[in-house]
């Protein structure tokens, strides 16, 4: 097989410029030029996207030949079609070429025109032009916004190849990678097939010149009705079901086998014609196994001549690989280009883009959540810092962990914890700015970040004698005192208040006392004259006593 890098290359470039576009209608070829049609209500700039996306353009009717080549195309439909002919800025200038208008190749050169009588000069005209049947073809300006009937692309190629010789009996009928074809075809992109009938022989055109098939598998699987295998130096060969072999004329079809020494093999996938002899072969992709029948899958993307180019990766498959761009890449144009994670605002704070990722950073004052890294808590490295106050409302003041609010005339501000005054260490205490670390002395062992278990009593080798643990992320679950907590948010009641609170609290005791010890004086007195006091002639119990004398 002749030139079949190349082939690949060449053709599997046409075929991905059609990946995922619209069918034409109908398409015209000459020289290396093809045009098509598209009835597919668009805008302008959706229907000259449409013809970007197949690698071309919205024709341009530059001569009276390819004015022609429009009438061919359009003879059958009815309804406005985009041209690619438009006004990028200012105003129609009557005295300019295309009368200020251009092509969307960017340029204004042309031998011809056509545009309607009623041509509306104004800066308001609408700057897109569309042409149609019953206007008899003429340029017509319309709004870009607007939806027409459908729309005409235009594409170039450089090398061609001319229509195949066809003997008494036969025909051919084509197809070019624009998804368009038929039997009268006179010239042809690269990428485009052709069948020969009725032998049903299969070409594809490579380098100005057909080439049967079978070809490349990765193109149309490589002409093969049924199935494609790769052999040794790029030759290709297609293979049938069991009870069907190849036709030996055109080699790409199935016919029924009178005779298939290829049943008693037992091959899993396919079965070839080697030398005098059959042998089974693998789908590309997979290899075969050691008992000569079987197929396992390989790793394509060991070979690191797979997916070449800057910010590609192979990304392996059962049976193939397909190629992708790296982590924080998009693919545009062919290239693996470098994404702006920032867009999508995943940092709090700050967020600087570097190539195929992002880094977040924080605001003065702040610094990275360890627990989420995208996200910035307040942090202060010193005995006392400033409160972080909403500017619409001085009353709402917050501080960072392990500090306590403490208002002031002259502002907030927010005063480190002495945490060791707690007496959370079985041990040794330091304190830090927003927390503290426990120590134990030699012979012990720090166990659950604040208690000190001696050596020989704790069976956990991986923690080291002396070690100093920062306490604020992971609290003991049983403290010798409880943990005050942090303080992310300020208490409601400030070192004033509190203050506040406690002389109203002793004023309150002492006025309560005093009124008890008023009321207990003034009922003692009146009960004291109450029992002093008595009826007449009521002995309050007593009887006198007489003498017998």
């Amino acid at each position: 097989m002749k030139d079949v890098t190349g082939l690949l290359v060449v053709v599997l470039t046409s075929l991905m410029g059609q990946a995922g576009g619209i069918e034409p209608n109908s398409g015209y070829c000459i020289g290396n030029q093809c045009f098509a049609v598209f009835q597919d209500p668009s805008d302008f700039t959706t229907a000259q996207d449409q013809c970007m996306d197949q690698d071309g353009h919205l024709m341009t009717v530059r001569s009276s030949v390819s004015n022609d080549i429009l009438l061919i195309l359009l003879g059958n439909f009815t309804g406005r079609f985009w041209i690619g002919l438009h006004l990028t800025t200012g105003c129609p200038d009557a005295a300019a070429k295309l009368r200020g208008f251009q092509w969307v190749t960017k340029d204004s050169e042309s031998d011809f025109n056509n545009w309607t009588p009623s041509f509306d000069s104004s800066c308001s005209s609408h700057r897109c032009v569309s042409v149609s049947r019953e206007d008899e073809f003429k340029w017509i300006q319309e709004p870009c916004v607007g939806d027409a009937a459908g729309f005409l692309c235009e594409y170039s190629f450089g090398e061609s190849c001319k229509s195949l010789a066809v003997a008494d009996g036969e025909s051919v009928t084509y197809r070019t990678p624009m998804g368009f074809g038929g039997e009268g075809v006179l010239s042809l992109p690269p990428g485009s097939t052709a069948i020969r009938m009725p032998a049903r022989i299969k070409y594809v055109c490579s380098s100005e010149q057909w080439l049967q098939a079978p070809w490349s598998c990765e193109i149309n699987n490589g002409g093969c009705e049924y199935k494609c295998a790769a052999g040794p130096k790029h030759v290709f060969s297609c293979s049938c079901p069991p009870g069907q072999a190849v036709n030996p004329t055109n080699k790409v079809t199935c016919e029924v086998a009178t005779e298939d020494p290829c049943l008693p093999l037992r091959c899993a996938h396919d079965c070839l014609k080697s030398g005098d002899s059959y042998a089974c072969v693998c789908d590309h992709g997979f290899m075969l196994a050691q008992d000569g029948r079987s197929c396992v899958d390989f790793d394509d993307c060991m070979d690191k001549r797979q997916c070449p180019g800057e910010n590609f990766q192979c990304v392996n498959t059962v049976g193939g690989f397909h190629c992708a761009c790296k982590e924080g890449y998009k693919l545009t144009g062919g290239l693996c280009i470098d994404m702006d994670q920032c867009m999508s605002a995943p940092c709090e704070h700050i967020c600087v883009d570097t190539p195929g990722s992002y880094e977040c950073a924080c605001h003065e004052g702040y610094k990275a959540d360890p627990k989420s890294p995208n996200k910035c808590k307040l942090h202060c490295d010193e005995d006392e810092c400033a409160a972080e106050c909403d500017p619409n409302d001085s009353t709402q003041c917050f501080c960072p962990d392990g500090y306590l609010l403490d208002e002031r005339d002259d502002g907030s501000f927010c005063i480190d914890i002495d945490e060791c005054s707690g007496n959370y260490c079985d041990q040794g205490c330091k304190n830090t700015f927003g927390s503290y670390v426990c120590t134990c002395l030699p012979g012990y062992t720090l166990v659950d970040q604040y208690k000190c278990v001696k050596n020989g009593d704790h069976t956990d080798t991986n923690e080291l004698e002396g070690t100093e643990v920062t306490t604020t992320p992971n609290i003991p679950t049983t403290p010798p005192v409880p943990y005050p907590g942090p303080t992310r948010q300020p208490s409601a009641v400030t070192v004033g208040g509190l203050v506040g609170i406690i002389v109203c609290t002793v004023f309150v005791i002492v006025l309560v006392v005093f009124l008890v010890h008023r009321i207990a004086n003034g009922g003692g007195k009146t009960e004291s004259a109450g029992e002093l006091k008595a009826p007449e002639g009521e002995a309050h119990g007593l009887h006198q006593v007489t003498s017998d004398a």
